[in-house]
């Protein structure tokens, strides 16, 4: 049995991967971890529940895994106190910065880290097939990528539409000052090695992202849309019962995972 915390336990994704593992008989949730004022909502769960992740942390010592689907700063003090006690993590948030990630893969040293800004097993078999799909095309063709949200998104654009500009870029070898975010006050024609990157905000979107090739006459449009979070949370617990017999060292992804 894998002994799981929960990190952001009432959160969307939270919530989502609490009421999944209720039935997955190779994981025990033995902790909840959520802010004082919504403790009293967790009441339920047969597990340890604490607004400290220290006190559960100790209590699993060497013997966890912490699921964070919260927030940069969130994540990095959870990070901390996971390599403190060692504890496996599994992460999906997403805004860190390079400095984080660094910051991360130098824990990732000591424990086993896993980390994806989306876990959805569609948009990782995408970010493997894209590339190829792009050289097969050749240089005539532009790329673009949009992304949709719901409203209460904190950061844009999305993790995964940077991973996806990132990796598509990577592929034609050019760096990543290439990807532009926004086109705000921008004057002039549209540089041949750029990749547009373009957030939209609203209503209850769970998740959408195209990727456009523009070429001479034609178009091709590749969209992936996610329309429950339960998507996610299934790739995340996936990577909870994979993490735990991977040793550290570096900072797994789904690539990883696929592979």
């Amino acid at each position: 049995m894998i002994n799981l915390i929960v990190l952001g336990a009432k959160g969307r994704m939270g919530s989502t991967i609490i009421n999944l593992v209720k039935n997955d008989k190779e994981i025990n949730l033995v902790g909840a971890v959520e802010k004082k004022e919504l403790i009293d909502e967790l009441k339920d769960l047969d597990c340890k529940v604490s607004s400290d992740l220290e006190e559960v942390a100790k209590e699993f010592k060497n013997n966890a895994v912490l699921v964070d689907f919260t927030y940069p700063d969130v994540t990095m003090k959870a990070s901390e106190i996971c390599e403190k006690y060692g504890i496996k993590e599994v992460i999906g948030t997403t805004g860190l910065s390079s400095d984080q990630l660094e910051v991360l893969q130098k824990r990732a040293n000591k424990i086993s880290i896993f980390w994806a800004p989306n876990m959805s097993i569609g948009i990782n078999v995408l970010l493997k097939l894209l590339p190829e799909l792009l050289n097969l095309l050749g240089d005539e063709y532009d790329v673009e990528i949009s992304e949709i949200h719901h409203k209460h998104k904190k950061d844009a654009p999305s993790g995964t539409a940077i991973k996806l500009a990132q990796t598509l870029a990577a592929s034609r070898g050019w760096k990543e000052d290439s990807i532009r975010y926004c086109r705000e006050g921008f004057i002039g024609e549209r540089p041949k090695k750029e990749i547009g990157v373009q957030a939209l905000r609203g209503g209850d979107v769970v998740g959408e992202h195209t990727v456009y090739f523009f070429g001479p006459g034609e178009r091709i449009d590749v969209t992936h849309r996610a329309y429950s979070r339960e998507t996610f949370a299934k790739g995340a617990i996936r990577a909870c019962k994979w993490i735990v017999n991977q040793p550290p060292g570096k900072i797994y992804t789904m690539a990883d995972l696929l592979s």
